[in-house]
């Protein structure tokens, strides 16, 4: 096989896909999108944000309930009181990765998906506008006096 992209599926909008990928089109993974539920702006985001079907179903967890996810989070070290985190096959994205990745899949449908397509389909857009808008959330959160979920157990990191 040459490698080409298989034109048909991308004709029917499903994936765009290599003829010799052995993974059928149709077969959509689920893409999960790991956050503080708490955090009124993390939450207003993470609810609106859309991706195309073709890239699998986005489920999102909350980051501040026990579940399997939180605990490969904390086991790569990932503080997920500094960022979201994507995981998407098999692979975690934190912080302005994830957001890259979640831009890059989105479908593009609606003013709020396609002015997040924009802003950070550009990995180094990502990585300038990631930092403040967590500075922002940051503040935020210690207006409303949360705690942060500490998932590393950092002694004395318990306040934002």
């Amino acid at each position: 096989m040459d490698g080409k992209t298989d034109q048909a599926n991308m004709a029917q909008g499903l994936p765009n896909r290599k003829v010799d990928d052995p993974q059928p089109a149709a077969e959509a993974e689920e893409v999960l999108l790991v956050y503080d539920r708490e955090c009124p702006a993390c939450d207003v985001y993470c609810r609106m944000v859309h991706i195309q079907p073709s890239a699998g179903t986005l489920r999102i967890v909350n980051a501040r309930d026990p579940n399997p996810v939180m605990e490969e989070i904390t086991e790569a070290g990932l503080d997920i009181d500094q960022g979201m985190v994507v995981k998407k096959d098999g692979r975690l994205y934190y912080g302005s990765e994830a957001i890259h990745v979640l831009a890059r899949l989105s479908s593009r449908t609606g003013v709020f998906n396609r002015i997040s397509y924009y802003l950070f389909r550009s990995r180094t857009a990502a990585h300038l506008l990631y930092p403040p808008l967590r500075a922002c959330r940051n503040l935020l959160l210690k207006a409303l006096g949360k705690a942060k979920i500490n998932n590393l157990g950092i002694e004395g990191n318990d306040r934002f």
